[in-house]
């Protein structure tokens, strides 16, 4: 068994830097990694397991179905990549399929990820496995000299591209290319656009479940920045922009008030919200478009459900 783990703190990004430069934007938003914290991890995994929220589930379902023909189009792969690994649940089918001989997990979140990718450690003794715990949005690049040479495999699962715009989207998929290497692959899945009843219920799950994911937000800047928020006095509020091709995630305040946050004052008119996701879905064909302008060839095609998972070259 092998497993090495290294932390980037310098490559992190500032909790309290960007919500007062998101508070002081206009319109007022937070970017969605600050989800997760502890509270918000525990709340997302529950999501996931929501009947209107079949994301995680379909994903599971079109990787097992489909994972011989994927690894027959892939070939042999030395090294997987996954940036923003989590648990490190995903990449385990990988692994049974592919056999590589290296593991490069990535995430923001140092403990959960060494805890993870150790377990992942120990049921593949023969494979390497490193974790780094950084902010791979902010320095993607310090990872390259971590990785072992041979064929590089980058795996994004869960429709994460889905959260940049398009543009931001496409400048990461370029520096994906780039830590792939000349003879390397993304893997990668994303939601695909449909009836946007069916895309408003799974961000408004009867349970209330999504509700007090966002909600989260505002506990964990009242205790790590010191802030005021009064969730009762903010409202999630989700929905479906079709012009935009993304669902929107919001808090919205139900009371003209100031709120504090690291020393500073913030006014939020009546109605007023603060942005804090937007998840873009995609037909095949846009997505491809996509991967190609940042340097992607496609390699293969494959969707069940509202899902669909893209090889490139």
């Amino acid at each position: 068994m092998s497993f090495t783990f290294q932390d980037f703190p310098a490559a992190r990004d500032d909790l309290r830097a960007d919500v007062l430069a998101g508070l002081a934007a206009h319109p007022k938003a937070i970017p969605p990694k600050y989800f997760y914290d502890e509270a918000g991890c525990r709340l997302f995994d529950a999501i996931c397991a929501q009947p209107e929220y079949a994301l995680c589930r379909t994903e599971q379902t079109l990787m097992a179905a489909h994972l011989p023909d994927i690894a027959a189009t892939l070939g042999e792969v030395d090294c997987i990549v996954e940036p923003g690994a989590g648990d490190c649940t995903k990449v385990r089918l990988l692994l049974d399929a592919l056999r590589p001989t290296h593991l490069t997990v990535i995430d923001i979140a140092g403990g959960p990820l060494a805890a993870a990718a150790q377990a992942v450690s120990r049921d593949y003794p023969q494979l390497a496995v490193a974790a780094l715990a950084m902010d791979f949005l902010h320095d993607l690049e310090a990872a390259d000299p971590c990785l072992p040479a041979g064929r590089r495999l980058v795996y994004y699962p869960g429709s994460s591209i889905g959260n940049f715009a398009p543009e931001a989207a496409t400048a990461l998929l370029a520096r994906f290319r780039r830590l792939a290497g000349a003879a390397g692959h993304l893997l990668i899945g994303f939601d695909l656009k449909k009836d946007p009843q069916r895309l408003h219920a799974a961000y408004n799950d009867a349970a209330g479940v999504t509700a007090a994911f966002n909600l989260n937000l505002l506990a964990r800047l009242n205790r790590e920045l010191g802030a005021d928020f009064d969730a009762a006095r903010f409202r999630h509020y989700a929905f479906y922009n079709p012009v935009a091709g993304r669902i929107e995630m919001h808090l919205v305040s139900l009371a003209e008030q100031d709120v504090h946050v690291a020393g500073e004052c913030f006014h939020f008119a009546l109605g007023e919200t603060l942005h804090t996701e937007h998840s873009y879905k995609f037909r095949c064909d846009e997505f491809s478009a996509l991967a190609l302008t940042a340097g992607w060839q496609l390699a293969g095609e494959w969707e069940h459900n509202g899902f669909a998972v893209q090889l490139f070259r």
